[in-house]
């Protein structure tokens, strides 16, 4: 396969405002833009909606699941933290899977993830247009759907600081709203709560019915399954960095403070949830784990409350996802591994056509989920729904050769550096691969099983379309260069 310039070499994706136009991006995004990103990224609307299952299937030993997978993801960002610090560009994991692995890997694992968020453009047009329907039913469902997608697509074809914009006041209101939720729950437990008649119960919730582990200690591994997704997007701030001011800096600052990130929002929120409740609590499943909790405090209309700030988790994963798509479509285009459009921007440093190829793509799929929701859209769901552990491996054996290659031609460069390498490397790969082995066992219809290997055949149809590609490339250069 062909090798990418040495990593030494800034991917030249970021200009500024006085090149010429359709030179590259532009640096939109401010300090706060990116800060807010980084916290917003690990947020996402699974938190809200799915942790309930979660509690369900494990019960307080859900967070061990979440802590789990939240060690696992600290680990692969600090890989990708790494790489990002070294050669920031809009491409990330998949730029870096370019050079270090190969031109196949780069265009494979680019392309997957570029489908992963397209099918969640759908996912969450659709469920952002359900609450709004709910609210105001004289718009129909599939027009609220229409209407977010539109105003979206609008925002990030504007500039890179409109999204910017837009993401940080989502991201901003996701962050209070559990950093509020945290508080009052922990004033609940206590009995502090001014005007709440829950009892006070300190941690007690965590051991008196059935233990900490009342499904024993197999449900952690079920609870993993189930938590692993709403992880998805973390990464999403060293795609973003490209577009900043000094990206060096502002990886290194997202790396480093992903650890208190997770810990607070995640690990935090959640022990309120199995703290202020019963884990076998039936309103867990049936209102949701934080309307559920908040109720239970007294706190009046918890559930509208609450579907205000899944909307906005919601807007907010829409808002990321199309952007993500289209930078790394942007960034395929650069390299000759998608439409040469896709590489090109507009006076403003906007990539339109990889944001438009990425949105229509999501319009076809918001109409599978309402025309074939149980087969087409499932198989969409089902394709994408391993892609996540795919870019965490590729992005682990990435680290494993960028070390090396930054060590002999940039070592001032490793600004950030992976702990324990290569050691930890190795065994964050293991853990990967165990939880997808693990999904194999999971056999229910949409399981873990069905989006394994669906998802590793379509990864297998990218990689032999890469290669194929690449080999008819190298005839043809042959071809040029024989003389006739």
């Amino acid at each position: 396969m062909t090798t990418r310039p040495p990593v030494s070499t800034p991917d030249p994706v970021t200009t500024t405002k006085n090149d010429p136009e359709g030179s590259g991006l532009q640096a939109g995004l401010k300090n706060r833009h990116l800060s807010m990103i980084a916290i917003g990224g690990v947020i996402g609307a699974g938190l809200f909606v799915g942790s309930g299952s979660g509690i369900a299937a494990a019960g307080p030993g859900i967070l061990v699941s979440y802590a789990l997978v939240g060690v696992l993801v600290v680990l692969v960002m600090r890989m990708l933290g790494e790489m990002a610090a070294a050669n920031p560009t809009s491409g990330s994991f998949s730029a870096y899977a370019d050079r270090a692995l190969g031109r196949w890997a780069g265009f494979t694992i680019g392309w997957l993830y570029w489908f992963f968020w397209v099918v969640v453009l759908a996912v969450e047009a659709t469920a952002g247009a359900k609450i709004l329907a709910g609210w105001i039913p004289a718009v129909p469902q599939w027009g609220w759907a229409l209407i977010v997608m539109v105003v979206l697509t609008a925002t990030n074809l504007v500039s890179v600081s409109s999204y910017g914009e837009f993401e940080f006041w989502f991201a901003g209101i996701k962050v209070v709203a559990i950093a509020a939720f945290i508080v009052i729950g922990a004033l609940a437990i206590f009995g502090l709560l001014p005007g709440s008649d829950h009892p006070a119960s300190g941690f007690s919730n965590l051991t008196a019915h059935g233990g900490f582990l009342p499904n024993g200690p197999g449900a952690i591994l079920t609870g993993v399954l189930m938590v692993v997704f709403s992880f998805m997007g973390s990464e999403i701030v060293t795609l973003a960095a490209g577009e900043t001011a000094n990206p060096r800096a502002a990886v290194t600052k997202a790396t480093n403070s992903v650890i208190w990130r997770i810990a607070v929002f995640y690990l935090g929120s959640i022990l309120i949830v199995v703290s202020l409740l019963r884990w076998d609590d039936p309103a867990i499943l049936k209102d949701g784990s934080y309307v559920a909790a908040l109720s239970s405090v007294g706190i009046p209309h918890a559930a509208q409350i609450m579907n205000a700030i899944v909307l906005t988790s919601v807007l907010s994963c829409l808002n990321s996802g199309l952007y993500t798509a289209s930078r790394m479509a942007f960034s395929l285009g650069r390299r000759s591994d998608a439409p040469a459009a896709f590489g090109r921007t507009t006076s403003r440093g906007v990539p339109q056509s990889a944001i438009l190829a990425s949105v229509v793509f999501g319009f076809v799929a918001v109409a599978f989920n309402y025309l074939w929701p149980d087969t087409v859209f499932q198989f969409l769901l089902n394709a994408s729904g391993a892609i996540a552990l795919f870019v965490w491996l590729v992005i682990c054996f990435s680290q494993l050769r960028m070390r090396k290659i930054i060590q002999r031609e940039s070592p001032e460069k490793l600004v950030v550096r992976m702990w324990l390498y290569p050691y930890l490397t190795w065994a964050t790969i293991a853990l990967i691969t165990f939880v997808l082995g693990y999904m194999l066992t999971d056999t229910a219809d949409g399981g873990g099983r069905d989006q394994v290997v669906l998802s590793t055949l379509v990864a297998l149809a990218v990689v032999a379309f890469a290669l194929v590609r690449g080999r008819l490339e190298r005839k043809v250069r042959q071809d040029e260069v024989t003389p006739s």
